[in-house]
C-alpha cells in the first residue's frame, strides 16, 4: 500500500479513537454505531480540511486577539456542526462540543507522541557536503 494512503489511514483510524473517546467520557455526546462513527470520521477530516483554514482566515482577527483560542471555538463550531448533519451522532450543544473537540485534540496530540516523529535527514555541515563531488553538472559560484 502507498505510504501516503497508510498514513491516512492512521490519521482515520486516531480521529475515530478520539470520537469514540468522547462519546464516552464526555457528557452530551454520542455515537449510536460504527456507520455513524465512520461517517463522523470522514466528515471531521474533511471539514478540517476544507472548512477549517476558510474559518481561519476569516476569524484571524478574533483568533489574534485571543492569542490563538479561537482555534478551539472553531474546532468545537466543526464538532457541534457534524452531530448536527451525521445521523446516530449526538452533540447536545455548544458546551459538549467544546469538551469533544478537546478530547479530539488530546487524543491525536498523544498519537503524535506514541507514534514519534520521523527522522529527519542530515544537515549539510563542514563533514557533510552539500552534495558529493562530482555529482552532477552544477557550477559553482
Amino acid at each position: 500500500m502507498n505510504q501516503g494512503y497508510s498514513q491516512l489511514l492512521v490519521r482515520w483510524a486516531v480521529l475515530a479513537l478520539g470520537v469514540l473517546f468522547a462519546a464516552t467520557f464526555v457528557p452530551g455526546i454520542a455515537c449510536d454505531g460504527a456507520l455513524a462513527l465512520i461517517v463522523v470520521t470522514v466528515l471531521l477530516s474533511f471539514f478540517n480540511a476544507v472548512l477549517k483554514p476558510l474559518l481561519v482566515l476569516f476569524t484571524l482577527p478574533f483568533i489574534l486577539v485571543t492569542m490563538g483560542l479561537g482555534v478551539v471555538v472553531i474546532n468545537a463550531f466543526l464538532f457541534l456542526l457534524v452531530g448536527r448533519i451525521v445521523h446516530g451522532f449526538h452533540v447536545e450543544g455548544f458546551w459538549s462540543a467544546l469538551g469533544g473537540s478537546l478530547v479530539v485534540s488530546a487524543t491525536n496530540v498523544a498519537a503524535g507522541l506514541f507514534r514519534g516523529r520521523p527522522p529527519r535527514p542530515p544537515r549539510p555541515g563542514p563533514d557533510r557536503p552539500v552534495r558529493p563531488e562530482g555529482s552532477g553538472d552544477v557550477i559553482d559560484i
